[in-house]
């Protein structure tokens, strides 16, 4: 922790998580560098927060610098760490509209500086960790800051260095969107369960994984995959024997913790709930379906995203960075009478647009929007 107080400069910060083994997100190594001192390596799992609150102390003055920064945010958050300021080179690479946006591509194309990137879908949440993989993982901060800086210096180049500081502070309190509706409904190849018995049987199945995977603190696909549960729910087997012996029924808890599966099943089947075969729908239904059944709102929204791709290009932005699709979406759904700039500009911000953005784009969705409706 000494070497990060007495070094100078912002903080090049980033974590290995564990996803496709653990339930949940969490950090289970952090790599910090400052300055000219080497790389520190924490493992979060080995200290209280007491002394994530220390550490806190220490590294929350800072600016940090992270590569994709809401992939991190969250598990950082969760040990109680959080920043004075942010940058982001990912992100900063995306508003320049630059070819590679990966940190081994951006420092393969602005410093000609090749990453090894074999261990990053590794379980970093295994010890002990092999000193090849913390090599790896120190690797990962070593040259943030000195791209921080050409990023930086390409962003006033571009004159877009006031629309990434604003990207970068609505970054800072970044929690993930939790999906609405019936997550169960997701499972792969669920359009093959077509009956209402079928559809309580993957939900039944899906919410025992789930509690299961949660209570184990493991990826819930590491139990028994989706096909498992949709070769369940359609065969007509009779007892816990003849659903062991389907042929999709494997995964690495499909046997030991059969009881559990079977019991889902007869929950299932001796349910009487009324459940919808039809995915219900809740807020703003899927633009694909906008053309058939809203072809007004469909029409707002494809007037509006054309606006939107000249502004883009005009500016060399993505256009997905100029305005997030979602915004777009919900604007257009609800936006049944023309309204003008000022109004667009009001709800722009309140779906979360941020000033530049509002400005760039509050009158031309409004004068799409009077387009679309005369059309």
């Amino acid at each position: 922790m000494r070497r990060l107080e007495g070094a100078d400069g912002p903080l090049a910060l980033d974590t290995e998580r564990a996803s496709g083994f653990r339930y949940h997100d969490n950090a289970y190594l952090v790599q910090m560098r400052r300055g000219d001192e080497p790389a520190v390596l924490l493992d979060p799992v080995a200290f209280d927060g007491e002394a994530m609150a220390e550490l806190q102390s220490v590294i929350g003055r800072q600016e940090w610098v992270l590569h994709a920064a809401t992939q991190d945010l969250p598990s950082l958050h969760a040990l109680g760490l959080s920043p004075a300021a942010l940058f982001d080179t990912e992100l900063g690479a995306r508003l320049l509209n630059l070819p590679h946006v990966g940190l081994g591509g951006l420092l393969d194309d602005l410093f000609g500086i090749h990453l090894k990137k074999e261990h990053s879908a590794a379980d970093w949440s295994r010890r002990p960790l092999p000193e090849e993989w913390l090599a790896y993982a120190a690797l990962d901060v070593e040259y943030l800051v000195e791209l921080r800086d050409e990023v930086e210096r390409l962003l006033t180049d571009q004159g877009k260095l006031e629309i990434a500081r604003q990207e970068f502070a609505a970054e800072m309190d970044f929690e993930p969107r939790q999906k609405p509706g019936e997550p169960w409904r997701r499972t792969s190849g669920i359009t093959a369960a077509r009956t209402p018995r079928q559809l309580r049987i993957v939900r039944e199945l899906w919410n025992e994984r789930d509690a299961l995977a949660r209570q184990r603190d493991l990826s819930p696909h590491r139990l028994i995959p989706d096909r498992a549960i949709m070769a369940a729910a359609t065969n007509a087997v009779r007892n816990e024997h003849e659903l062991l012996a389907l042929r999709e029924f494997n995964g690495r808890g499909a046997h030991s913790e059969l009881r559990h599966w079977w019991a889902a099943v007869q929950r299932a089947r001796a349910s009487q709930e009324p459940i919808s075969v039809r995915v219900p729908h809740e807020g703003v239904p899927h633009h694909r379906s906008w053309v058939r059944q809203h072809p007004e709102a469909d029409q707002r929204l494809r007037t509006a995203r054309s606006a939107l791709i000249e502004i883009a290009e005009a500016h060399d932005l993505p256009v997905e960075n100029l305005l997030q699709p979602r915004v777009l979406r919900e604007l257009a759904w609800e936006t049944s009478e023309p309204i003008d700039a000022a109004e667009v500009a009001t709800r722009l911000a309140e779906l979360g647009a941020r000033p530049w953005q509002t400005e760039l784009t509050a009158a031309p969705i409004a004068e799409a929007f009077r387009e679309a409706a005369s059309a």
